[in-house]
Parts: C-alpha cells; sequence; structure tokens
C-alpha cells in the first residue's frame, strides 16, 4: 500500500463542507494543504497562514504557504502578530486563533489544521501532567477545530511529505527543550515508552474512552436543559438538576460553564457544587476569570467574559 495512504484515506472522509486550512509552512501543515487541494480543492475557502513575529524563519514558512497556496490558485489570508506581543506558547496561540477564528468568519469556513495522532498523545501526556481529570483528557478529540489527520499518525505524514515531494520549513522552536510540549515529545514520551512498551497507544486509548465519558456527559446537560442564550450565557433549569447529588455536579458543572466559554478549576467546581444545592434566588458567587454563576427564581445562569475572536474552549 502506498505510503501516503493513511494521510489520502483521512481526506477522502471528509464530510462536504467549506474549509479554512490552517497552514504554518511546516511539514504536517503543508502536507494537509497538499492533500487537501488534491483531493477536495473546491471545498477550500481559503488557506490562513499567521506570522508569530519571531524573525527570519517565520516570515519565510508564511512566504512558503503563500507560494504554494498560489500555485494552486487558492485565496490566501496572511496575519501577523501584534508588537509588542509576549514570547510565550500561551500568547502565540491565543493571537492566531484570534485570527484563524476572524478569517473563518469572515469566509463563512470551519478551520481546519493538521494535529496528527501524535500530536493528540502529547496532549494527552501534558494533560496528565496537569492533573487534569476525563473531561481534559479527551485532548483533540473533544471537539474544536476540524482535523482530518487526527487518527495519522506523524510518520504517515512525514511519509506522504516524502512521496509527494511536499516543500516545508521546519521550525527551528520544535527543537528547543524550552517548551514543555517539547519536551514531552522528545524526551518524556521516547523515555516512557522505553520503560513501558505501548504507552504511547494506552495514552491513545485513555484519550478516546475521555471522547467517549464527555460526549456523555454533553448529553446529560442537554437532557438537563443547558442552554446558550447568550455567546457567553448558559442556563439550566433548577428543577431539572434539583435532583442531581454532589458527584454529580462535579460532573456537570465544568460541561455547563464550557457552553458559554467558561472553564472552571477545581476549587471553582467544588464550590459551585456545594453552593448551588443551597442557592437562593438572587444569590451569585464568583468564578475564575471575571465569570459568575448566579441562581434566578427558576435557573443556574454561568455568565462567562466577553470572549475575543479567536478564543478556543477545548
Amino acid at each position: 500500500m502506498e505510503s501516503g495512504s493513511a494521510v489520502e484515506r483521512a481526506v477522502d472522509a471528509l464530510p462536504a463542507g467549506r474549509w479554512l486550512l490552517a497552514v504554518s509552512g511546516g511539514r504536517d501543515s503543508m502536507v494537509l494543504l497538499d492533500a487537501m487541494a488534491a483531493r477536495c480543492r473546491e471545498q477550500i475557502a481559503g488557506v490562513a497562514t499567521f506570522d508569530h513575529g519571531t524573525g527570519a524563519q517565520a516570515t519565510a514558512a508564511c512566504d512558503l504557504v503563500a507560494q504554494e497556496a498560489s500555485a494552486r490558485g487558492l485565496t490566501l489570508v496572511r496575519g501577523r502578530a501584534p508588537r509588542g506581543l509576549a514570547r510565550t506558547e500561551a500568547a502565540w496561540r491565543g493571537a492566531r486563533w484570534s485570527f484563524l477564528s476572524e478569517a473563518a468568519a469572515s469566509l463563512g469556513a470551519q478551520v481546519v489544521t493538521a494535529h496528527t495522532r501524535d500530536d493528540q498523545i502529547e496532549t494527552v501526556v501534558l494533560r496528565l501532567l496537569r492533573g487534569s481529570g476525563p473531561r481534559g483528557l479527551a485532548g483533540m478529540l473533544a471537539g474544536g477545530p476540524l482535523r482530518p489527520l487526527l487518527t495519522a499518525p506523524r510518520a504517515a505524514v512525514a511519509a506522504y511529505a516524502v512521496s509527494h515531494q511536499v516543500p516545508f520549513l521546519d521550525d527551528p522552536s520544535n527543537a528547543t527543550r524550552a517548551f514543555q510540549r517539547n519536551r514531552v515529545r522528545h524526551e518524556i514520551l521516547p523515555a516512557l515508552e522505553r520503560v513501558a512498551p505501548g504507552f504511547s497507544e494506552w495514552c491513545w486509548t485513555l484519550g478516546l474512552r475521555a471522547a467517549d465519558w464527555r460526549a456523555e456527559v454533553e448529553a446529560l446537560v442537554d437532557a438537563l436543559g443547558g442552554r446558550l442564550i447568550a455567546p457567553t450565557t448558559v442556563t439550566v433549569p433548577v428543577e431539572t438538576v434539583a435532583a442531581l447529588d454532589a458527584a454529580a455536579w462535579e460532573v456537570c458543572w465544568p460541561a455547563i460553564a464550557a457552553r458559554a466559554g467558561v472553564v472552571m478549576d477545581r476549587r471553582g467546581v467544588d464550590r459551585a457544587s456545594r453552593w448551588a444545592p443551597i442557592a437562593q434566588a438572587g444569590q451569585t458567587i464568583p468564578l475564575s476569570g471575571g465569570a459568575r454563576l448566579s441562581r434566578t427564581r427558576t435557573t443556574y445562569v454561568v455568565e462567562g467574559t466577553v470572549r475575543g475572536a479567536g478564543d478556543y474552549i477545548p
């Protein structure tokens, strides 16, 4: 079987849609661009690339994306990080997602990224290191942008790049140990795999199970009547949740809050779970990030802060 077949099968499995490809100029995203342009070009609304403002290498990568998009007759949307942006992973990610979300909205398209199976496994390890529960351990399987290559190993993407002569630029930051994901990729995961062969596959399976669990919780919140009434406000009827015990509250609150763009930490979940059963109409408690939880006569209300155009809530 052809070495690139895993990539091609993944692209062929996509439903019909209107896509904005997020392409950095690195190998994985350039493979995504090549495969989708070859197999479903008519569904590509545009190609988005973002210069993080970190130097000549970042600009050259965007130039390469522009060149390859032009060669295929695809619309290019190019962005650049604002001056003075903090040089951290979180700041770069936030600026990039703001740009991608705005670009997708302007084109009436859905963002598509090139994350692979290996990226998901690394995410699960990162979440384990942070002590995440099953909601967080679902990682990239929990939703967000479309990720057609998420079941494809990074090795299959690399093989496709070779067999199809896909041009790309290596990002030097991918090798530095300054970033936690790189330490997981180059040091922690290989060490764990040596000590416990099959650990990576275990992480993949754990993510799948967590994603299934998370989907069941989302279905429960739907059954409870959780409703988004504004971009950052969600309500749930008091009468439908009156019978929930403390353990059920702890499971449901993060899912309810997430619909309003609010990420609840463990302390917030514990506090909300204790407060809700005894709360009276008109009472309010604060949540992290400036959000709040209120009780009206008939509902609980979670109100988040105004969400930036590119905020991505996993």
